[in-house]
C-alpha cells in the first residue's frame, strides 16, 4: 500500500499527504497546490483553463457563469503528464466544482489513463468532515498512526478555542452582553456568504453567524439589504483562494458604495481581510488556523495568546494595498 503513486487532484488533500508523512507517494497535483513548497515541484497534471491572476472578482465570476453555462471546461487536464504519473490513487473531492477538479474531471482521467485507478472522493461540509477527511485518507494511504496524531493535535486546537468561547460567553451572560454577530463573505462582486464549514468556525469561535448555514454550500446574496437587515457586529472578508493583499484590493471597490459604508460595522471599523487561500477555502489542516484567527477576530483581548500567521488576516484599512 505505502507504495502507491497519488494524484491529488485537490490542494488540501496534497496538504494532509504531506503532514501525515506521505507526500513522497505524490506524483500529480493541480495548479493550486502550493503548500508546502514541495508541492510546487510536483508534476501539475491539472490546470484551470484561464488564468484569473490578474482579474478582478467580477471577472472571474463573469468568466465562470460563461465557461458552465457553454459546457467549457474549467480545468484542463495535461493528459502527458496524467499518463507518466501513472497513479494507482486519485484523490478528488464532491464539495464544489468550481473550487477544485469535479467528477467530470475524474471520469476524464480514467478515459485519458486507458485504465480505472482507485479512486477516493472527499466531500467535507464541515469542521468534523474536515476531520474525517484526514482520517479517510490516511487509512487509505496506511498512516493510520500518523493521521491519528494529526487529528488529535487539530482537535485539541478546537477544544481550545470552545472551551475558552464557552468561559467567555458565560462570562457576558451574567454582563448581559450578546455574541457578535458575524458576517463572512466568500466572494465581494457578486456578493457571496460564506457556507460549508466557516459557520461552524464562527460558532466555535463564540460569533452568531449570519446569512449562511453549517454543511450549507455558499451562496450569492440576492443583493446588499441582506447584509443590511443582518446588521453584523464584524465582516470578515474572505475571497475563496485569495490572499490578504488580493482581499484588499477588491475591498477597495466597496468603498464608493454607499449602502456599504452605511453599515455598522463599517462605520465602527470592524471589517477584515484573511487570507482565504491558505485558511478557509481548503479544507485540510490549515482551517484550524482560520478558526484561531476568527477567534482572535472576535475577541482580539481574549485570544491575545494565541500566535497565527503574520499573513493570516489585517483590518481593513491597516495595511497598504499593493
Amino acid at each position: 500500500m505505502s507504495s502507491e503513486r497519488i494524484v491529488s487532484f485537490l490542494p488540501s488533500s496534497t496538504e494532509i499527504l504531506y503532514e501525515i508523512g506521505a507526500g513522497t507517494q505524490i506524483v500529480g497535483v493541480t495548479h493550486e497546490c502550493r503548500y508546502p513548497d514541495d508541492a510546487k515541484r510536483k508534476p501539475r497534471v491539472i490546470n484551470s483553463s484561464f488564468d484569473s491572476n490578474k482579474m478582478s472578482s467580477k471577472e472571474i465570476d463573469e468568466k465562470i457563469v460563461g465557461l458552465m453555462q457553454s459546457g467549457t471546461d474549467i480545468y484542463v487536464i495535461d493528459d502527458e503528464k496524467l499518463r507518466e504519473a501513472k497513479p494507482d490513487l486519485i484523490i478528488a473531492q464532491g464539495v464544489c466544482e468550481v473550487c477544485a477538479p469535479f467528477t467530470k474531471e475524474i471520469d476524464r482521467a480514467t478515459s485519458v489513463l486507458g485504465y480505472t485507478p482507485d479512486i477516493l472522493v472527499l466531500d467535507p461540509h464541515d469542521v468534523d468532515d474536515i476531520l474525517i477527511s484526514i482520517m479517510d485518507i490516511a487509512e487509505r494511504v496506511d498512516r493510520v498512526t500518523e493521521g491519528r496524531k494529526l487529528v488529535v493535535s487539530l482537535q485539541k486546537r478546537i477544544d481550545n478555542i470552545r472551551m475558552r468561547t464557552g468561559r467567555r460567553i458565560g462570562e457576558e451572560i451574567s454582563k448581559k452582553n450578546n455574541k457578535p454577530k458575524v458576517l463572512c463573505i466568500e466572494w465581494i462582486s457578486p456578493f457571496f456568504t460564506a457556507g460549508h464549514w466557516v459557520p461552524q468556525m464562527i460558532e466555535i469561535a463564540g460569533g452568531i453567524n449570519g446569512l449562511s448555514s453549517r454543511a450549507q454550500p455558499s451562496r450569492r446574496m440576492r443583493d446588499i439589504d441582506e447584509v443590511i437587515k443582518f446588521d453584523p457586529d464584524k465582516i470578515i472578508l474572505m475571497p475563496c483562494g485569495f490572499d490578504i493583499h488580493r482581499t484588499l484590493r477588491e475591498a477597495k471597490t466597496l468603498e464608493t458604495y454607499d449602502k456599504w459604508k452605511s453599515l455598522r460595522a463599517v462605520q465602527n471599523n470592524q471589517v477584515y481581510a484573511v487570507n482565504a487561500g491558505s485558511y478557509f477555502s481548503k479544507p485540510g489542516p490549515r482551517t484550524i488556523t482560520g478558526l484561531e484567527v476568527i477567534a482572535k477576530i472576535i475577541d482580539p483581548k481574549a485570544f491575545e495568546d494565541i500566535k497565527v500567521p503574520t499573513d493570516s488576516f489585517t483590518k481593513c484599512g491597516e495595511i497598504t494595498v499593493r
